[in-house]
Order: structure tokens, then C-alpha cells, then sequence
């Protein structure tokens, strides 16, 4: 059978539909599309040939990517605070306190041991600080007393920040019988438990405050000594005063030789019953001694004293600059060393002091206290007569500011003055890079800071 051949007349197109029409403009447009971004991108391709190093115009609106960099300088994450593993420490023996009278043994174990188990704090362990600080537990008889002590503290919280340091503030006695200048021991002996991240604690007295906010401890210098007190040693071994230290501040490391050498020192304390025992022999010793108790400072020299070869080559006596100032050296010279250092960044003409006076974020000041030490070779120490540096401790004792009750020896309008001048020159160090100085150290109102200060004033 043969099939039919197909009509030689021409059959009607059928009209199309809608649906095909945007399908064909849907694909056109698509192709379209293609080849201009193949069109773009060889585009950009032999520009960026022809002008290899072209960069856009600075935009100080935009927000700021960290670029990404094969350069040795990784971000550093710094310690997890949120990691803290079930592995068991120190922490979970029942026998452990933290108070004074009950010694700890194998400190230096324990603390490795945590530090093994907490590796994000390996990093920067060894010069780890943690700064403590306080005041009684009520508020203060003289009527600017609190505000002072605020301010004060204020300082402390200033200098931490820049430095990257750790602060405990206590104001609640930690030992019921131990108060006044012997409330501080039992303070730091918890605060050694508490941080055993800490390498250092840093004891500074709430009358204290910090006049060099640049200066960094020389840690590498007591690499070998585990406390660090301001002094001399032949006040203390040959004349036998009691006045050849001052234990108001202090750098104490976070070790079994410290736990130890705080019993030692706690052992001539209030809460002890041969305190008034230890009030006659430490009189005996130092004869200077003004009064009959015993006192944190003088049980201190003692111990350097009559334990020399127990201690002391571990402990080290700082003289050779302002670790601990007493006020009254110190106040009268600080018009002048702030003139001395106006002096140096008004030099016009100098790469390396357009760079000292250069605004900067306050994050990164410490580069900027490297930069100026090349300008105080000539300054001296920070300590002692001639000496323009400034000096790093400013320590108004004798000057209770919280009671009012001030030494005899000088008035209490001399205190207030003193301290109003030394807080005020240390706040214009922090709030220069705020865009704001005090006019003078004598003068608490503020004036904004033009571009390129001081050579623009």
C-alpha cells in the first residue's frame, strides 16, 4: 500500500502566542546582557594593564575594610574570656583560700597548670599586670574627699586603658582585722588567686597618682626579683630608717616566693597577738620611727633588714627614677616641665617632631612615647634635682585626702593645691587625644585643640 503523498498546497501558519513572543525577547535580552559584561570585564582587564597603580580618590566618609595582607603582622584574638575547660584546677580544691593565714603550697604549679589549660592566655603572660588600687569601705570624712579619691581613681583608669592593663578597685576590708595601711595584703594575696593570668600585681595606693601617662614599667629590668619596691638600701641596712623605702607602691610577682613573703610581712599585723610586740621591735630597730604601732612599711624594711639573706635578693629597691614621688619634690617642677616639652613639639622643620605631635588614635600611644624618648636624653631620670622628665608617680602621702587629717608639716590648702596641679597635668596628657587640654595645670576648664598643636595654639 502506498502512503499518500503530502498536498503540494501550502498549509496556514498558526498566529503565535504570547507566551512564545516573551520567551524569544526573554532569551534575546539575556544574550544581550552577556556579552556587554563579557564587554565589561575586557574592558577593565586592559585598563587595569594600561594603568597598573591608578587608585581612586580619598573618600573620608567611606567605611574601612581592613585590607587583607601576606605580611607578617597577624590579628591577635587575645584571651577567651568565654572558654573555661571542665579540666580540673586549683579552683576546685575545697582546701584552697583566698585569704591571708592560709598559706599556699606549689603556687607556681597550680598556676602553670591553669595557664596549660587556658592557652589563649599564653600570649603575653610574662608581662601580664594586673593593677590594684582602693579605699575604705564608707564614705569620706572631708567634704571633697570622695570627689578627690574619684579623680584619683580616675587617673589609674586612664593609665590602664592606654597600657593595656587590668584594674581591681576594693573598697570592703578583706580581712576584718586588718585595715588601714595593713588592709592592702590580704587584697593582693586574693588578687593573686583570682589572676593567675596576671604575672604582676601592681599595688598603688589611692593617694597615688600617675604624672608620666607614657612611661612603661621596665619589666626586663626585674626580670630577676619578684618585688619591686621604691628605695635605698643603705637607708634601710646602715642608717636604719624606717622612712628608706615606701611600700605605698609596689610591683609584686604572682609566685610561691610572694605567697610566702606576704605571710612573712602579714605576720606583724593587727590580727596577729604579738602586734604590739612587733610595734616595740620595729621602734627598737628604726629608731626614726615616729610611732609606737606596727606599720606596714617599717615590718617591710624589717624584713629587708634582719631576713636579708632570706629575701633580699629578690627584692629590688628602684631609685633610679620616680617609681613612688614624694608630692612636695615634686609639684613645684611641673610648670616647667611642661614648658621643657612644649618646647621640643614646636621645633618646625623636624620630620621626627611632626611626627611626635601628630593627632593619633589613643589606642596607639605608646609608639608615641617611643618617639619622644629620642627628644630626653638630655631630660635626666625624672628623679632629682635638674631632672625635666616627667616623673612617673606622684604620691601625695601625708595628705589625706579622704579624712583631711593631713600632716602637720604642711597645710592642707598646700595638699589640695598640690593635687588639683599633679591631676590636672596628668589629664592633659589623656585628654590631648580627646582634642582637649586644661589652658594650665592651675585651671580645671577645658579649650579645644587646633590642627598641629602646639605649634598652632
Amino acid at each position: 500500500m502506498v502512503s499518500p503523498e503530502p498536498s503540494s498546497h501550502p498549509q496556514p501558519m498558526s498566529k503565535p502566542s504570547l507566551r512564545a513572543k516573551a520567551s524569544s525577547w526573554l532569551t534575546d535580552g539575556l544574550l544581550f546582557l552577556g556579552g556587554a559584561f563579557l564587554a565589561l570585564l575586557l574592558l577593565i582587564t586592559i585598563w587595569s594593564f594600561i594603568h597598573p597603580n591608578s587608585t581612586s580618590a580619598p573618600n573620608f566618609g567611606r567605611t574601612v575594610t581592613p585590607p587583607r595582607s601576606n605580611s607578617v603582622r597577624h590579628y591577635d584574638p587575645g584571651p577567651n574570656l568565654q572558654s573555661d575547660p571542665p579540666d580540673r584546677t586549683f579552683y576546685d580544691d575545697p582546701e584552697l583560700t583566698y585569704s591571708i593565714g592560709n598559706p599556699v603550697k606549689n603556687w607556681d604549679e597550680k598556676r602553670s597548670q591553669w595557664l596549660l589549660h587556658h592557652p589563649s592566655f599564653g600570649a603575653g603572660a610574662a608581662e601580664r599586670i594586673l593593677m590594684v588600687t582602693g579605699s575604705q569601705p564608707s564614705p569620706c570624712k572631708n567634704p571633697i574627699g570622695d570627689h578627690l579619691l574619684l579623680r584619683f581613681f580616675k587617673n589609674k583608669v586612664d593609665y590602664c586603658r592606654i597600657h593595656g592593663h587590668d584594674l581591681f578597685y576594693n573598697n570592703a576590708f578583706l580581712h576584718p582585722e586588718m585595715k588601714s595601711y595593713w588592709a592592702k595584703i590580704p587584697v593582693i594575696r586574693a588578687a593573686m588567686v583570682a589572676h593567675p593570668e596576671a604575672e604582676w600585681i601592681w599595688w598603688v595606693d589611692s593617694d597615688a597618682l600617675f604624672t608620666d601617662m607614657e612611661f612603661k614599667l621596665p619589666l626586663e629590668k626585674y626580670r630577676s626579683h619578684n618585688l619591686i619596691v621604691h628605695g635605698w638600701a643603705h637607708l634601710i641596712l646602715d642608717t636604719h630608717s624606717w622612712t628608706g623605702l615606701n611600700a605605698g607602691v609596689f610591683l609584686i610577682r604572682n609566685c610561691q616566693w610572694s605567697m610566702d613573703f606576704l605571710e612573712a610581712w602579714a605576720g606583724m599585723g593587727p590580727q596577729t597577738p604579738d602586734y604590739e610586740k612587733w610595734g616595740e621591735t620595729l621602734r627598737a630597730t628604726f629608731k626614726d620611727k615616729a610611732f609606737p604601732e606596727s606599720d606596714d612599711q617599717t615590718g617591710l624594711a624589717y624584713l629587708i633588714y634582719k631576713e636579708n639573706e632570706k629575701w633580699a635578693d629578690r627584692i629590688y629597691l628602684e631609685s633610679d627614677y620616680y617609681f613612688e614621688g614624694y608630692w612636695t619634690e615634686i609639684v613645684g617642677t611641673l610648670d616647667n616641665i611642661t614648658e621643657k616639652y612644649t618646647e621640643i613639639e614646636k621645633r618646625e622643620g623636624d620630620e621626627d617632631v611632626a611626627r611626635l605631635r601628630r593627632r593619633h588614635a589613643e589606642k596607639v600611644s605608646e609608639q608615641y612615647g617611643a618617639f619622644r624618648e629620642k627628644f630626653l636624653k638630655d631630660a635626666g631620670s625624672g628623679y632629682g634635682v635638674g631632672s625635666w622628665r616627667r616623673p612617673f608617680v606622684t604620691h601625695f602621702t601625708g595628705c589625706q585626702p579622704c579624712s583631711g587629717d593631713h600632716n602637720q608639716m604642711y597645710s592642707g590648702e598646700s595638699c589640695w593645691d598640690g593635687m588639683q596641679k599633679a591631676l590636672n597635668f596628668a589629664d592633659n596628657q589623656v585628654l590631648r587625644k580627646y582634642g582637649f587640654v586644661h589652658p594650665s595645670a592651675v585651671d580645671s576648664s577645658l579649650q579645644p585643640l587646633p590642627f598641629n598643636y602646639p605649634v598652632v595654639s
